[in-house]
């Protein structure tokens, strides 16, 4: 069973002593729940997650192969990510005593700790790490990008591959980031020949691509949102202020959210607060866009044109 730091800092001396499978399986539950009754009794506080997280899995058990992470999971998920190797976890089976439980910890250290395996553990996590913990996002010049897994990335990945050529005639990305607002394309040249100055801001949003076929080129705004950020009316005109004070035209910039489907619980929470003049496309319906028609007719309408809409 995956499990996190807060496995770790909300165990106390009553649930260690419950050794039943169910017992163990129901504290897994019971932490993974928000607002669930913490341990009067417990051994750590919550000021300890980092200490556990870094210096325990990640430094210790995780690189030497004692640990193994869940692969495919986001990096900021909160669901558990870490488990015991099996031969790790076979030394603490209470059957062994003093000299049995030393010979298997020889074996497993001869085994798992030589120079040679440690070697081959940190091969493998990087190789892990590139094939289950990245995507690869290929530019509209046909370069190539890597993301970190997650919702987002997924949205923001088919907003690079199949939004912008669907919709714009001679797309390219001039910003993509991820969170934790890491920046993975920023073209500074092409910024400069637009005359455009990009820099980190909490109103840029995860995507800015241009579309250099119209005389004057059409800047999109874009958020992939899996949770929350959409583009509301609020941060539509701080885009738009951005934008206008750098020297360019209203009816040059479109403002998109972007979302996997229709039916999503981030679709239906975030639709109400969509900034009018804005767009809403869904990577599982790519051929459409939703259009709040509002008083902004600019990027908007040059979009929706090339959209066929």
């Amino acid at each position: 069973m995956w499990m996190a730091p807060k496995h770790v800092y909300r165990m106390g001396k009553n649930q260690s002593t419950r050794l039943s499978d169910e017992d163990r399986q129901g504290y897994i539950a019971a932490v993974e729940k928000r607002g669930s009754d913490l341990p009067s009794n417990r051994w750590f506080q919550d000021n300890t997650r980092e200490p556990i997280r870094d210096e325990t899995l990640r430094d210790g058990l995780v690189r030497v192969g004692a640990v193994g992470l869940r692969p495919g999971l986001a990096t900021t998920s909160s669901k558990g990510r870490y488990a015991l190797q099996s031969a790790f976890a076979a030394l603490f089976d209470p059957a062994f005593h003093d000299e049995s439980l030393g010979t298997a910890v020889s074996r497993w250290q001869d085994q798992y700790l030589s120079a040679g395996a440690l070697a081959r553990v940190r091969l493998q996590q990087r190789s892990a790490t590139a094939a289950q913990f990245r995507m690869l996002v290929t530019l509209p010049n046909g370069e190539t990008r890597q993301m970190e897994a997650g919702p987002s990335s997924v949205i923001t990945k088919a907003v690079v591959e199949v939004f912008a050529s669907r919709f714009l005639k001679d797309p390219a990305a001039l910003w993509i980031s991820e969170s934790g607002n890491k920046v993975i394309q920023r073209d500074d040249e092409l910024a400069q020949t637009l005359g455009l100055k990009i820099e980190s801001d909490k109103l840029l949003p995860d995507t800015i691509l241009v579309d250099l076929a119209p005389s004057d080129p059409l800047i999109v705004f874009i958020e992939a949102v899996a949770t929350a950020g959409e583009i509301t009316e609020t941060r539509r005109a701080g885009l738009l202020e951005l934008i206008t004070a750098a020297g360019f035209k209203a009816s040059q910039v479109a403002f998109v959210t972007a979302f996997a489907d229709r039916n999503s619980g981030a679709f239906k929470r975030a639709i109400p607060n969509l900034a009018w003049g804005s767009f809403a496309w869904c990577l599982s319906e790519p051929e459409h866009l939703i259009a709040l028609d509002g008083t902004v007719p600019g990027g908007i309408r040059l979009l929706a044109n090339f959209a066929g809409l």
